[in-house]
């Protein structure tokens, strides 16, 4: 056999520059030659005769790359070479993705019962971040393209306005960029933010990769955010539920965030997750302008080849992040279940597809072969169900209008009751619930429940949309808090 010219199991040359992946290789290597008879967890002990090769390079943090007893120097370097890398100085890899990154940015901060301004359309961790924390949210709301029906970055004087309101509000909380890839002014919520001496704390879980390309916007850091979560697996190739969450601690404690990180995190993190984030910053640190610019021609001559559809658009313009694609349908009168379906029949599953929107995820990992072959199955897809153009309205998730009764945390806790939908009108909501993806809570606890958000609710399951977290998901029945 001819002895390929690269380690195959890190053909980069990655693990010179990546603590945590030289780790994982020695002792994936290991197991694999039978030199490895561990007398500790995870239970498989690297066999794949028992449950299969699902097992396969599943080695633990603790007792895998790294002793039980040792101090984390393995860890603590990885995580400094990454926080150098984002102008950081306090990093974390998480196993439970940007979710746990959320929840525990906003331990970090405050007082229970203390407010913060925070982006309605953030995904539901953060609000159950602030269930964590006994935080009250003020709810500040992004600008609606008519045309489309999808949201924009919120203004700045939207936060401007909500922080004078509430002059004791503790920090501002934002996604950006959105969950359809539209960006804020973060420059100028940090200079807001920090007028009002707060933390400005970023939702960048889509947004690993910004600021590695002069066509990309600045990462929320270099835009003077204090602290952001990013998730390693989304436009970076690292293992589903890795993330980083990255401060710049002039405006936040340290130890506290610390405390916060540990606090709801695993005691039991998975060694192939943290090596993947350490791999994949590697990477980024290495190749990542090519890449990233591989990405965004890629996406460019996708978003041009699609514009030349009829009826068919994108998201696109300034207010877009490059690397972004997300198809405008309504032109078209396609619906996007039934090109998803098509896309999955076809190999190609999408992160999401409504009636009038797909959203793929282009990533680092997508050459611009890749994403030409997708945009040809896509259009005959879309060709295949062509039907009366429409007008697209919002979806729930970008236009619900809050009513904060109770605070999340004491809606969460207080005693709830089960009643009919018809009975759950006018009553305090004590679930979240959002239509899945974007995960986007359209009633939360504490929340009034409208007549209007019912409604919007089950168009969303009458158009084959999940509902998700609701007690029950056919919207019979809701949870309100008792009376």
């Amino acid at each position: 056999m001819t002895e390929l010219p690269f380690d195959t199991r890190d053909p980069r040359g990655l693990r010179a520059d990546a603590p945590m992946l030289a780790a994982w290789l020695d002792v994936t290597r290991r197991a694999e030659s039978g030199r490895l008879l561990p007398m500790s967890v995870p239970g498989h002990k690297q066999r794949q005769d028992l449950t299969g090769a699902v097992v396969a390079g599943d080695a633990p943090f603790y007792g895998g790359l790294d002793t039980i007893k040792h101090a984390d120097a393995l860890r603590v370097d990885a995580e400094r070479r990454a926080a150098l890398l984002w102008g950081a100085d306090w990093c974390r890899f998480s196993v439970a993705g940007s979710t746990h990154g959320n929840q525990a940015l906003a331990l970090a901060v405050g007082q229970p019962g203390q407010e913060v301004i925070v982006n309605r359309t953030l995904h539901r961790s953060l609000l159950l971040g602030l269930v964590l924390a006994g935080l009250r949210p003020v709810w500040v709301q992004p600008e609606i393209c008519p045309a489309s029906g999808l949201p924009g970055g919120v203004a700045v004087s939207a936060v401007q306005d909500a922080l004078a309101a509430h002059p004791g509000a503790g920090a501002v909380f934002l996604g950006d960029p959105t969950y359809v890839g539209t960006i804020s002014d973060l420059a100028g919520h940090a200079e807001a933010a920090h007028a009002a001496g707060v933390p400005l704390i970023v939702d960048a879980a889509w947004a690993a990769h910004l600021g590695f390309h002069p066509d990309l916007p600045p990462h929320a850091l270099a835009a003077g955010a204090d602290a952001m979560v990013t998730s390693a697996h989304k436009a970076l190739p690292a293992y589903t539920q890795g993330a980083l969450v990255l401060a710049r601690t002039g405006r936040l404690d340290p130890a506290r965030l610390d405390r916060a990180f540990e606090a709801t995190h695993t005691t039991s993190p998975a060694g192939s997750i943290m090596a993947s984030i350490d791999a994949a910053r590697a990477l980024l640190a290495a190749d990542g302008e090519r890449l990233c610019g591989r990405l965004v021609r890629g996406v460019a001559a996708a978003r041009r080849r699609l514009r030349e559809v009829p009826g068919l658009d994108v998201l696109d313009g300034p207010g877009v992040e490059p690397g972004k694609l997300v198809v405008l349908l309504a032109g078209t009168g396609a619906h996007g279940n039934k090109v998803e379906a098509d896309l999955i029949a076809a190999g190609m599953p999408v992160e999401m597809a409504d009636r009038d929107i797909v959203v793929p995820i282009p990533a680092i990992a997508d050459d611009e072969e890749q994403l030409a072959s997708f945009t040809d199955v896509l259009i005959e897809a879309i060709e295949r169900h062509r039907g009366a153009p429409r007008q697209p309205p919002a979806a729930a998730s970008w236009v619900v209008e809050p009513e904060t009764v109770l605070a999340p945390r004491e809606a969460f806790f207080a005693l709830a009751e089960t009643v009919p939908a018809a009975a759950a009108i006018g009553r305090v909501s004590a679930e979240l619930i959002a239509p899945y993806p974007p995960g986007v809570p359209v009633l939360a606890p504490g929340e009034l429940i409208t007549a209007g958000a019912v409604k919007a609710l089950r168009e969303v399951a009458a158009d084959g949309g999940r509902i998700a977290y609701a007690a029950d998901a056919s919207l019979a029945t809701f949870q309100v808090i008792a009376r």
